[in-house]
C-alpha cells in the first residue's frame, strides 16, 4: 500500500486552483453564466471554436489509441498460456457482461429519452463534411468500407474501422510471433504510453474547451438546456448504479457474497479512482486486495490488467447513453440496425478506454463517427459535462474488473471461499497484512 502512503501527501499539497478538476469546475460555471447574460458573446465564433477546437485535439488521437491498445491487448492475451483456460474464461466474461452493459445503457436512453426536447441543430457545414462517410453505411459498400486501400491511408483519414481492423490482425499476428515478438509489443506498448501522455497535454485546455462548449450551448439554445444536460447525468448515474447492484450483483449472488460488502471492501481504492477519475490509478491496491480476499494469484494477474482494456463497463454505458442522447438532442432518429452499431462498434472502441481520464470522451467519438457521422458535431453538447460522468465511469470500470477477477477464480475452482467471507465481513482488517 506504499503507493497510497505517497499520493496523498502529493495530492494534499497541491494548490486547489492548479487542479484541473477544479479548473473545468469552474469554467463550466463561468461559460453556463456567460451564455446566460451575454448569448450574443457565447454565440461568437471564437467561443464556439474554443469547444469544437478541443473536440479536434482529442480526435486527432483516436487512431494511434486505438491501434496501440486493441493490438497491444490482443497480442499480450498470449499470458493466458501460463495459466491455461483462464484467458478464454476472462475473455468470454468480458464480452457477456460488457453486453449486458450496452444494452442497459440502450434500454434506459430509449426508455427516459432526456435528449428530447433540445431540438438542436447541429454546424450545416460540419456534417456536410461527413455525408460521403454516411453514404457508405449502406450494405455491402458498409462491409468494404471496413477495408482499406492502405493502412496509412486508414491512419490519415482517422477512419475507425479500418484502423480496427488493421489493429485486430496485427495483434493476432503479434500474438503469433511469440517471444520473437516482444520486443515489437514492448514498442507499440511505449508508443501507447507516448499516446497516452499526447492526451495528457490536451486535457490541460480542458478548461478551456469546457468554458466554449457550456457557453456556447447555454448562449444558443438557453438556460433550459441545464435541464437536459443535468438529466444526462442523473440518468447515467442511474443506469450504473443499477447495472452495479442489478448485474454484477446477481454474479456476487452466484458465487456467494454481496455486492455491498464487496464495494465497502475496496472503497480505499474507489475512493482513489473517485479522485483521479482513472481506475488505473488503484490497479496495484485493487490487485492485492483480490489475492487477499482469497483468488489465485494467476488469476488475478491474467484478469484484472486484461480487464482494463476488454470490460469497461462505466465506459460501454457512457456511449450507449451518450449517443442517444445526442441523437435526441440534434432529432436524429437512429433505426434498430444503427442502434445494433452502437452495440457491436462500443464493444471495440472501448478496449483501452480505462487507463486514462478523459479517454471515454474518446471512444465516444469514435463511435458516433461509425453509427452515424451527423452526430459528431453533437459532441460539443456532451462534452460540456463530460467530466461529471468519468468518474462513474471509472468507479464501475473498477468494481467490475474486481467481480470479474473473483468470479474466473471461481469458475476455475480456485476461490477460498472461508478467505472470501471472513475478509468481507470484516473490511477494516483487510489492511493489517495476509
Amino acid at each position: 500500500m506504499t503507493t497510497m502512503a505517497t499520493a496523498a501527501p502529493a495530492r494534499a499539497s497541491q494548490t486547489w486552483y492548479k487542479i484541473l478538476y477544479i479548473q473545468v469546475l469552474i469554467a463550466i460555471v463561468v461559460g453556463a453564466l456567460v451564455g446566460w447574460l451575454w448569448p450574443s458573446v457565447a454565440t461568437n465564433d471564437w467561443i464556439k471554436a474554443l469547444g469544437d477546437g478541443f473536440i479536434k485535439l482529442i480526435k486527432m488521437v483516436i487512431a494511434p489509441i486505438i491501434f496501440c491498445t486493441v493490438a497491444s491487448g490482443i497480442a499480450h492475451i498470449q499470458d493466458a498460456k501460463k495459466v491455461g483456460r483462464v484467458g478464454v474464461k476472462a475473455l468470454v466474461y468480458f464480452e457477456i457482461v460488457s453486453s449486458f452493459a450496452l444494452l442497459l445503457g440502450l434500454i434506459m436512453g430509449n426508455l427516459i429519452q432526456i435528449g428530447r426536447g433540445l431540438a438542436l441543430k447541429p454546424d450545416a457545414a460540419a456534417v456536410a463534411n461527413y455525408v460521403k462517410q454516411a453514404e457508405a453505411s449502406k450494405s455491402v459498400d458498409f462491409i468494404l468500407n471496413i477495408i482499406p486501400d492502405t493502412v496509412v491511408g486508414a491512419f490519415a483519414r482517422g477512419d475507425v474501422l479500418q484502423v480496427l481492423l488493421f489493429a485486430i490482425l496485427f495483434g493476432f499476428s503479434l500474438m503469433a510471433l511469440g517471444e520473437r515478438g516482444e520486443r515489437l509489443r514492448g514498442m507499440i506498448d511505449d508508443v501507447a504510453r507516448a499516446v497516452f501522455g499526447v492526451i495528457a497535454i490536451i486535457m490541460k485546455a480542458a478548461p478551456i474547451g469546457a468554458f466554449g462548449a457550456m457557453a456556447f450551448t447555454i448562449g444558443k439554445f438557453g438556460p433550459a438546456a441545464l435541464g437536459n444536460l443535468i438529466g444526462l447525468i442523473a440518468l447515467f448515474y442511474v443506469t450504473a448504479a443499477l447495472f452495479v447492484v442489478v448485474v454484477l450483483g446477481v454474479i456476487a449472488r452466484i458465487i456467494g457474497f454481496s455486492i455491498f460488502k464487496f464495494i465497502v471492501y475496496i472503497k480505499d481504492e474507489l475512493l482513489i479512482v473517485l479522485g483521479t477519475s482513472s481506475s488505473e490509478s488503484a490497479l496495484p491496491q485493487l490487485m492485492e486486495k483480490l489475492e487477499r480476499l482469497g483468488c489465485s494469484k494467476p488469476v488475478v494477474g491474467l484478469v484484472v490488467p486484461t480487464g482494463y482494456s476488454f470490460n469497461l463497463d462505466g465506459t460501454n454505458i457512457y456511449m450507449t447513453l451518450a449517443t442517444l442522447f445526442i441523437a435526441q438532442a440534434l432529432g436524429v432518429d437512429l433505426t434498430f440496425g444503427q442502434q445494433l452499431t452502437i452495440l457491436l462498434v462500443a464493444m471495440l472502441t472501448s478496449k483501452g478506454a480505462s487507463g486514462v481520464t478523459g479517454a471515454g470522451f474518446i471512444t465516444l467519438a469514435a463511435t458516433l463517427s461509425v453509427v452515424n457521422p451527423a452526430l459528431v458535431p453533437g459532441m460539443a453538447i456532451v462534452f460540456s459535462i463530460d467530466k461529471f460522468m468519468s468518474e462513474v465511469r471509472a468507479l464501475t470500470n473498477i468494481t467490475g474488473n474486481g467481480i470479474a477477477a473473483v468470479f474466473v477464480s471461481w469458475w476455475e475452482g480456485e476461490l477460498e471461499h472461508a478467505t472470501l467471507h471472513a475478509r468481507l465481513d470484516r473490511p477494516t482488517t483487510v489492511d493489517t497484512g495476509r
